[in-house]
């Protein structure tokens, strides 16, 4: 399959709430208050929670059939651990999750061993789970200066 490039645009409405777009679908993002937003919406952090718990899910929708399994249920409970100090510039410690955790819940028949099986592979699988797993070129391509 070739290489897809997917695209988003974040549009800054009034204090920190952003609308977020992408194809044909929109967001709304926002800090809690305890963090000077207005809580009209998941902080960007938290999507990325959502993001690797909604990824996981996905890929056990997908391939749950080439390991055999009948996915009765099946959700993922994500925390993650982010010292919001480095957010608001008042110590130097890293800005990003210093650890995220997670826990698969599933219903099915299948037996433990191939469970585990199917588990590993959704963890090698998962585009979320690679992107915040390892380092990821980002540059900024230009500054556009609107009239």
């Amino acid at each position: 399959m070739p290489l897809e490039t997917f695209k988003a645009t974040a549009h800054l409405q009034k204090g920190t709430l952003v609308k977020a777009k992408s194809r044909n679908f929109e967001l709304t993002i926002d800090e809690p208050k305890s963090l000077g937003g207005t809580d009209e919406g998941m902080n960007p952090v938290e999507m990325v929670l959502c993001a690797l718990g909604a990824c996981q899910a996905i890929v056990a929708s997908v391939y749950a059939g080439k390991f055999k399994i009948d996915l009765k249920d099946f959700w993922v409970e994500v925390e993650g651990d982010l010292d919001t100090d480095g957010f608001m510039n008042k110590s130097d410690v890293r800005r990003g999750y210093s650890d995220i955790r997670y826990n698969i819940h599933i219903k099915t028949d299948a037996p433990r061993e191939t469970v585990e099986e199917f588990v590993d592979f959704i963890e090698r699988t998962c585009p979320v789970g690679d992107t915040i797993s390892n380092p990821v070129h980002v540059q900024l391509n230009k500054i556009i200066i609107e009239d």
